[in-house]
């Protein structure tokens, strides 16, 4: 497993542990006191400082004293540090701390030796994570929404992985159940239709879309006309498996437009295979538990749904885990419900190995969240943990006004006509530059504007801008290296003391801050962060520039001072190689140049 990158909050982080070990050591703290409560972290107010750590917060009542006493304690310690300037106790006891220009050169030295790998493995726990995305119904081509979790699970992944994560990628192929029975039904009429008969409208309940056609040619092409003629049940089978595995084509092929790709596809008809399969199998080790019994629900809150029924059943005591009532696992016929698959679904994730789990999910399942989470506590006594993150709807606009029906779907707007208006790195950014669970307004004209207020263009040519920085300054400075890792070996070299203006040491204070944020956005399990970090820095960047404009003493490149344009170079570099490296991890380009 590859050492934890240390940045400069996990040294500053390091140092107040220090301070407070040393208390102990002087008899004002408890010897082996409980330190992991301690956090160093970016103060809400810029004007308090650098950073903020609560240690005398959390101290103070093991240590007997009051934080702000304790405190001063902890201050006393970090008198002289050569990368903190000043340390105040601020409010009940916080520390806020400002640190010395030097941190920054530090900080910004760091991101020029690790290059793109800064930030990279910032997690002192590494482990493998499950992450479930898409998972979308193989009955028809991916919409618009379902591009919003793709992008979003996918850009979870990278984030993941590249903090140290072991991750799979996974998509649960709903393939069992009456919806993939409907769309055997649907494609056996374009089979039909391929054969040139005239089947008029297609009936009320089935899948109008075009993009059965294509299947239905495709049953042709394989089967002839052997289909015609027999009874549903021995056409069914064999038609619903192909339809299936021809969507999940299909399906692929919309995700690839994306550059969406999965490590695992995972049948939900193999866990009813031989005797019910994995779904028995998970129902008796429950029941075994003493989690299963035979009982009555009561009546839903408010209307009874159409399809309600006051009869005894087969109930999981999920309440017994946080739900708010206990769930059915065998419906009126017998048959097994959705949630008793989706339980031996999870118990297989935790079966391979899987104790973090996170499942994306739409807006319109967020009644299922306590009871697949008290299932994931029952199946693995309480060994892993679920996090579903529900992903909202996408209003989809073109100046303002709602983009009409697709003909080809039949009653959406699909991903790939999507992508192929306004491309694939506009569609990734601006799906992650809102948190997942807010609505999102995605107008497919504003994305292509070429401005400020089209966040993935400011990002983007806040790249481009820095390397033609980097280019033109091969002008005044011939001898710098073209190969990236090598300019930035060179420019680690360079005078970073002359970098004293207050937006060159704000950029820098913004590069620091890049594995701290990678290590929170991972924690919590928001992409999202990310896209509003590189905003913010690209902001940084064109500002400061702009300042040259107007002051050329601040320009990045001085024709007759060589030392100061190298220095400046490198956290030009340092910014390019951040936002090159945020980009990356939301699938979306760096561009070396834009026209």
């Amino acid at each position: 497993m590859p050492d934890q990158q240390i940045h400069i909050f996990a040294e500053v982080l390091d140092k107040i542990r220090a301070a407070s070990v040393a208390l102990g050591a002087d008899g004002l703290l408890p010897p082996g006191i409980d330190l992991s409560r301690v956090v160093v972290e970016p103060p809400k107010d810029a004007s308090h400082g650098d950073m903020a750590t609560n240690v005398a917060m959390v101290l103070a009542k093991d240590a007997g004293k009051k934080p702000r006493e304790l405190a001063d304690a902890i201050i006393a310690k970090l008198a002289g540090d050569d990368l903190i300037a000043k340390a105040e106790v601020a409010g009940p006891g916080f520390i806020n701390l400002t640190l010395t220009n030097d941190a920054w050169f530090v900080a910004l030295r760091r991101v020029l030796d690790a290059g793109p790998d800064y930030g990279r493995n910032v997690l002192a726990a590494p482990a493998p994570v499950n992450v479930e995305y898409v998972s979308a119904n193989p009955t028809g081509p991916m919409h618009v929404g379902h591009c919003r979790g793709a992008v979003f699970g996918d850009a979870l992944a990278n984030l993941l992985a590249f903090a140290g994560h072991s991750v799979t990628r996974e998509y649960y192929i709903n393939d069992a159940g009456a919806q993939v029975d409907v769309l055997a039904r649907s494609a056996y009429l374009r089979y039909r239709e391929a054969l040139g008969e005239d089947i008029g409208a297609m009936p009320e309940g089935l899948y109008p879309g075009d993009y059965l056609k294509a299947v239905g040619e495709a049953l042709v092409s394989e089967c002839g006309r052997a289909l015609l003629g027999r009874p549903e049940e021995e056409w069914l089978a064999p038609v619903r498996q192909r339809t299936i595995d021809l969507m999940m084509v299909e399906i692929r092929n919309d995700l690839a437009a994306l550059n969406v790709h999965h490590d695992v596809f995972f049948s939900e008809r193999s866990l009813s295979s031989g005797n019910g399969g994995a779904v028995a199998a998970t129902i008796a080790e429950l029941q075994h538990k003493d989690l299963i019994y035979q009982g009555r629900l009561p009546p839903p809150k408010g209307q009874l749904p159409d399809d309600w029924e006051d009869r005894e059943q087969t109930l999981f005591r999920s309440t017994l885990f946080g739900d708010d009532v206990d769930r059915a696992l065998r419906k009126s016929d017998g048959g097994y419900t959705y949630f008793a698959s989706d339980i031996a679904y999870h118990k297989s994730k935790f079966e391979r190995g899987f104790a973090t789990m996170i499942d994306v999910w739409g807006a319109d399942h967020g009644g299922y969240v306590k009871r697949m989470q008290a299932a994931v506590q029952a199946v693995s006594n309480g060994k892993a943990e679920l996090d579903v993150k529900i992903v909202q709807l996408v209003k989809l606009l073109r100046n303002g006004e709602p983009v009409k029906m697709s003909k080809r779907s039949g009653d959406f707007v699909t991903l790939r006509e999507v992508v192929e208006e306004v491309g694939k790195d506009a569609v990734r950014f601006m799906m992650l530059f809102r948190k997942n669970d807010a609505v999102l307004d995605f107008d497919m004209a504003k994305v292509k504007e070429q401005s400020r207020d089209n966040p993935v263009f400011y990002v983007q040519y806040g790249h481009a801008r820095g390397r033609s920085v980097l280019r033109n300054a091969r002008e005044a400075l011939p001898d710098l290296p073209a190969e990236s890792s090598e300019l930035s070996r060179v420019l680690a070299r360079a005078p970073l003391e002359r970098l004293t203006d207050a937006g060159e040491l704000s950029l820098m204070r913004r590069l620091a801050l890049y594995p701290r944020l990678l290590e929170s956005a991972a924690a919590a399990h928001e992409p999202h962060r990310v896209a509003f970090y590189l905003y913010e820095l690209a902001s940084e960047l064109h500002s400061h520039w702009n300042r040259g404009k107007d002051a050329p003493h601040l320009r990045f490149i001085i024709q007759d001072d060589p030392q100061i344009t190298l220095a400046r170079l490198a956290l030009v570099q340092g910014v390019a190689t951040v936002l090159a490296s945020g980009l990356g991890l939301l699938g979306v380009e760096a561009p070396e140049e834009m026209r």
